[in-house]
């Protein structure tokens, strides 16, 4: 007999409301890792164009380093085919979960546990962080609105710490 898949979420499914901001797990996303050291190779093989400058977004597509990009897409989007091209995209829609961190005190909640100066981050960019001495990705995506990418070993922990410091603003 065969057993069906059922996938199990490190942090609760229910968003939690505080009036600081709500924090809540995003819906499940396709998620790759890209590389090359001539983002033109990639731009053939992705819908649109990748963003060249570090820490900006395109298409769904973060620029987090000089010849990398994690590129965020619906779930069930397919990799693109990349044989024999000399570039890196590896599926990493497992490894990392998005929580949602929005409000009118999103920036102080994020702000609780990271160091970068949140209320000059502009909307429309992310960046490689920390959190909590977590390494997380930070997006926001509005004035009012963060989403942060952190591995599955670190959800729980992380949530946690955002729910906390929500519940305390």
């Amino acid at each position: 007999m065969v057993d069906a898949l059922v996938r199990n979420e490190p942090v609760p499914t229910v968003p939690a409301h505080f009036d600081a901001a709500t924090v809540s797990l995003e819906p499940p996303l396709a998620r790759y890792s890209l590389r090359a050291r001539d983002a033109g190779q990639l731009d053939a093989l992705l819908p649109g164009t990748l963003p060249r400058r570090i820490g900006t977004m395109a298409d769904g597509v973060l620029c987090i380093g000089p010849d990398e990009w994690l590129w965020r897409a619906p779930a069930g989007t397919a990799m693109p085919d990349a044989s024999g091209q000399p570039v890196s995209i590896a599926d990493v829609s497992e490894r990392q979960i998005a929580i949602a961190v929005e409000g009118p005190r999103a920036v102080e909640v994020v702000q609780s546990g990271n160091p970068l100066d949140l209320a000059n981050f502009p909307v429309g960019s992310g960046k490689r962080t920390i959190f909590e001495g977590v390494e997380i990705l930070l997006i926001r995506e509005s004035e009012t609105r963060f989403v942060i990418e952190v591995w599955r070993s670190f959800a729980e922990f992380t949530w946690g710490v955002l729910v906390k410091a929500a519940s305390e603003l």
